[in-house]
């Protein structure tokens, strides 16, 4: 049975760096998990958990598409919380877009060059 609750990892070169744009963009709560063996953070949104730590292994080059599973944060103001992405070092990735009936969706790339979502939902997007 599948239950619904999501966990999910950040990876980045320069965990300090993107823990400070999650915050910045989400606000979102880091704690550092000392049983961990590696640097891990633990991550607080105020809904689903996650983790955020050092990248292990390389990233495709830039001129590739994400290899990576994208995760979209529903956000209550898409054009506030883009501003905030891109004040604090974030990309555009795919600009603002119209799911039809159901939102306003976008990609950016974080600090670290991850791929992630924000969606605004709007029943009127055209």
């Amino acid at each position: 049975m599948i239950h619904g609750h999501i966990f999910f990892e950040i990876h980045a070169d320069n965990v300090q760096r993107a823990a400070t744009f999650y915050q910045s963009v989400f606000g979102w709560r880091f704690t550092r998990n000392p049983s961990a063996p590696i640097e891990y953070l633990d991550i607080s949104t105020g809904g689903s958990r996650g983790g955020l730590l050092k990248r292990p292994v390389k990233t495709s080059p830039p001129e590739y598409d994400s290899n990576a599973f994208v995760c979209s944060v529903g956000v209550e103001n898409f054009d506030v919380v883009a501003g905030r992405i891109m004040a604090n070092g974030g990309q555009v990735s795919l600009k603002k877009f119209p799911v039809p009936g159901r939102c306003w969706q976008g990609y950016f790339l974080d600090t670290e060059g991850n791929t992630f979502g924000i969606y605004e939902v709007d029943e009127n997007a055209r």
